[in-house]
């Protein structure tokens, strides 16, 4: 169904590009290569690439049932799956039922220095990204294969946006670049150093002729809209990560992405998250990158599968079904494990008319004809406020579903189990937060500036809401929630606003309290190096706190 190479080959063809400390290694059997025999052509440096943005969404090299790292549960070792954890269920808008212990540490905020299986997952795989990575640079530095310096630039642009990940989530990182592989351990650099060598290489790659343009490379590779989108997130958490503001840098990058005129609003919020979001030109369009998942060919219980089986059990499922206007009998989701739940405070947020609560299943629970168009909520059979331990409390949320934007249901069971819908790492309404986010700060805590105040209205005017004449940097950050909803921002952006930690900014369950109202440790804004990292590597100190 993608358009993305067919990912299993390369990657038996690549086994033995795992680790930094084994990619310099002779072959065990005669049939194995070296990674300077597997680097020949143009097709094997594609293969390789391939390789790198598969690192994205794989669990192993041949079995979605398999984690090839150290979490149990294949699922659970997904690193967009975890992301989103990390950044969601750690903060007030994302909540779980289940009794995994990587689930109460996140919504209690209480992991610790042994990390859980998220906290694995998210800093493996993202290690495994820059370690592919800075193999295929290193394979490609000596080569004159045309076009080879396109191929390298977008590696480049992985590695760094795989280093961005670990900066937000972790602070201070190890830094390993080519020269680390078969050379020595790497060290640390500090979380600043790291947001320069970040910045740096992003600005090379945007100010030069090899990064692909859209429409250079096809969907789901990356392009200088990507480069741009990153910098103007980076620059918007800046004070964060270097206690020094950048404002104007991020108003003015995601300026860059919004006027380049290659990317416009999808005129359906939904279609963002139908099994054929990107298939949609309509909902592609609004994609600047994205992760791609196939139920087919890129198997995973991560990425959009988890949000597509989690949210609902099965009278929800088909009573949301029979809401939408499907026959008696269908489901709007494939499978469901009933987990993830909405606290009502955080619903909150959305502007919904005639609220009440379906005790009897009776419907939605509030006005969908009359409400934000982006609240796709459910509180059948549950009552209001969220209990850790109870299913039928709190809100259900159907943002993912087994529908395409024709309408057609894949919930039988002949259909995929697995989802089809690509994850977006960046789209066009972010860039326009942004914008405005920057220009209030810039004005000194709201602006009526007239291109943040129309960037909002159209994501306003989408929604079916009205917009008004100033906006301030609070209604900023609700937009945010609203907009944004368990894409993998609500964290940082309460970090960045300074409510994360602060005893003034409950949710249920923060710190392990059932009303929240309590202040955090500091030190919770980032999340501790792997105690396997520390004994291997004795050039790396954990993070303060841990």
């Amino acid at each position: 169904m993608k358009n993305i190479r067919h990912l299993a080959c390369l990657i038996m063809f690549f086994a033995c590009c795992s680790c930094i400390g084994d990619l310099d290694t002779l072959p065990l059997n005669e049939t194995d290569k070296t990674a300077q025999q597997v680097y020949q052509t143009k097709e094997d440096f594609e293969k390789g690439l391939a390789y790198v943005y598969g690192s994205f969404s794989l669990v192993s090299q041949n079995n979605p049932h398999v984690s090839d790292i150290a979490v149990g549960d294949a699922g659970q070792s997904d690193l967009i799956r975890q992301f989103v954890m990390l950044n969601e269920m750690s903060a007030d808008g994302l909540k779980c039922i289940w009794g995994d212990s990587y689930i109460t540490d996140l919504q209690n905020n209480s992991w610790s220095s042994t990390p859980n299986s998220a906290i694995t997952a998210v800093y493996t795989r993202t290690m495994m990204i820059i370690t592919r990575a800075n193999e295929f640079l290193l394979q490609s530095s000596q080569t004159s294969i045309e076009g080879i310096q396109g191929l390298r630039a977008e590696a480049r642009f992985l590695r760094a946006l795989a280093y961005y990940i670990m900066m937000d989530l972790f602070g201070n990182p190890p830094f390993a670049l080519e020269n680390n592989i078969g050379g020595e351990m790497p060290s640390q650099i500090g979380r600043e150093a790291l947001f320069n060598w970040i910045e740096k290489e992003l600005k090379e790659l945007h100010d030069g002729t090899e990064m692909p343009e859209i429409g250079d490379v096809p969907y789901p590779r990356a392009t200088k809209g990507a480069v741009s989108a990153l910098l103007a997130r980076m620059y918007l958490n800046a004070e964060t990560y270097t206690e020094t503001p950048r404002w104007k840098e991020a108003r003015n990058y995601a300026s860059e992405v919004i006027s380049s005129g290659k990317y416009s609003l999808c005129t359906n919020y939904e279609h963002l998250f139908l099994q054929d979001n990107t298939e949609n030109e309509d909902a592609r369009k609004e994609f600047i990158f994205a992760i791609a998942y196939d139920g087919l060919k890129t198997q995973t219980w991560g990425g959009t599968s988890h949000f597509l089986s989690a949210c609902l059990d099965y009278q929800g499922s088909l009573d949301i079904a029979r809401l939408l206007g499907y026959p008696e009998g269908s489901l709007i989701t494939r499978d469901s494990w009933n987990g993830y739940h909405v606290p009502d405070e955080y619903v909150a947020f959305f502007e919904l008319s005639d609220i009440t609560w379906e005790e009897g299943r009776t419907g939605f629970g509030y006005n969908r004809e009359t409400s934000d168009r982006r609240a796709l909520f459910y509180n059948g059979g549950c009552t209001k406020e969220y209990e850790v331990k109870n299913a039928s409390t709190g809100w259900r949320c159907w943002k993912y579903t087994s529908r395409d934007s024709q309408g057609k249901l894949y919930s039988r069971q002949e259909d995929p189990m697995l989802s089809s819908a690509d994850f977006a790492l960046f789209r066009l309404a972010e860039m326009y937060l942004i914008y405005a986010e920057a220009q209030a700060r810039i004005d000194g805590g709201k602006t009526s500036d007239p291109l943040a105040i129309q960037y909002i209205q159209k994501l306003r005017s989408r929604a079916g809401v009205s917009t008004p004449s100033y906006i301030d940097t609070e209604f900023i950050l609700k937009e945010r929630a609203r907009e944004l909803m368990w894409e993998g921002h609500r964290r940082t952006d309460l970090i960045r606003y300074g409510y994360y930690t602060s005893r003034n900014f409950p949710w249920p369950y923060k710190g392990g309290i059932p009303d929240g109202k309590v202040e955090l440790d500091t030190y919770r804004t980032v999340y501790p190096i792997l105690e396997s990292e520390l004994n291997e590597n004795l050039n790396l100190v954990q993070n303060e706190g841990y």
